[in-house]
């Protein structure tokens, strides 16, 4: 008796699960696109607010992808469109009606940097994506992320709404940090990933805690919080930069140890009789 081909059905409908990353993104980028609506409004700390929910959406649409198995070269591009709109043209054109504006013509050429920087970045960033890296690369990206580059370049914004001192509403002041901080974006500088990073069981229920602490802080001292969690990024700038340092001269010394006794291997097989 004949046997019928067993015929495969293509795949016409996808799970919500899988889509649950991608939906987080489009949400991120609905917080960035509000954002440039609040500031053309006047409405510069619930524009800043919403930069800042980007921000957390951001920060937890990739690792939901990589938890549920929904990651996607789609869902790569759609969250690098995501974070050019929301961290790079959002702060761009808030700070630039907050202050620069002052500046006329310079000010919005250092708001163009700030969103050019911020596009090179994520350009380079898409660039390697599955490319191999080196195991002590793995831990830092290259230059200071997206997000995190949005969170600095507001910051003389926050002193201003957390102690009201004009002195951080000054376009030359901001213009030095916008400048500075799409220096960083574009640069080799090293900085901590945090993908990686693994809790100590005993350190889980402390963490816990202090990230209840920090919901509770965000919610009642908003700008304050948020001008410490600038400054601890910041501090940990020097450190990502001696930690690559030393996992790479290390990696270096081990790779020069294997090739010697390789080499001394070598050597020894041939002078043998």
């Amino acid at each position: 008796m004949r046997r019928r081909p067993i015929r495969v059905r293509p795949i016409t409908s996808l799970s919500l699960n899988r889509m649950i990353p991608n939906i987080l993104t489009l949400l991120a980028l609905c917080a960035g696109m509000t954002a440039i609506r609040l500031a053309l409004t006047g409405r510069y700390q619930s524009a800043a607010a919403a930069i800042i929910i980007a921000g957390v959406l951001d920060g937890i649409d990739g690792r939901i992808a990589r938890l549920l198995k929904g990651t996607s070269p789609f869902g790569a591009q759609l969250d690098s469109l995501s974070d050019f709109v929301s961290f790079g043209v959002a702060p761009a054109v808030l700070l630039y009606v907050w202050t620069m504006v002052q500046l006329a013509a310079l000010g919005w050429a250092l708001v163009l940097l700030f969103g050019v920087c911020c596009a090179l970045r994520l350009a380079r960033f898409n660039t390697q994506l599955g490319t191999e890296l080196p195991p002590y690369a793995y831990n830092f990206f290259t230059g200071v992320p997206a997000p995190a580059a949005a969170g600095l370049v507001m910051i003389p914004m926050f002193f201003d709404f957390e102690f009201g001192w004009s002195v951080f509403r000054t376009p030359y002041l901001n213009g030095v940090v916008l400048a500075g901080v799409a220096a960083l974006m574009v640069s080799r500088v090293p900085t901590y990933s945090f993908k990686r990073f693994r809790v100590p069981h005993e350190w889980v229920l402390p963490m816990l805690l202090g990230i209840g602490a920090l919901a509770a802080f965000l919610t009642t001292e908003p700008w304050g919080t948020l001008l410490v969690i600038g400054a601890l990024y910041l501090g940990s700038i020097p450190l990502s930069i001696r930690s690559y340092r030393k996992l790479r001269e290390a990696a270096e010394e081990l790779r020069a140890g294997m090739l010697r006794e390789g080499t001394e291997t070598l050597s020894g097989s041939r002078s043998a009789p």
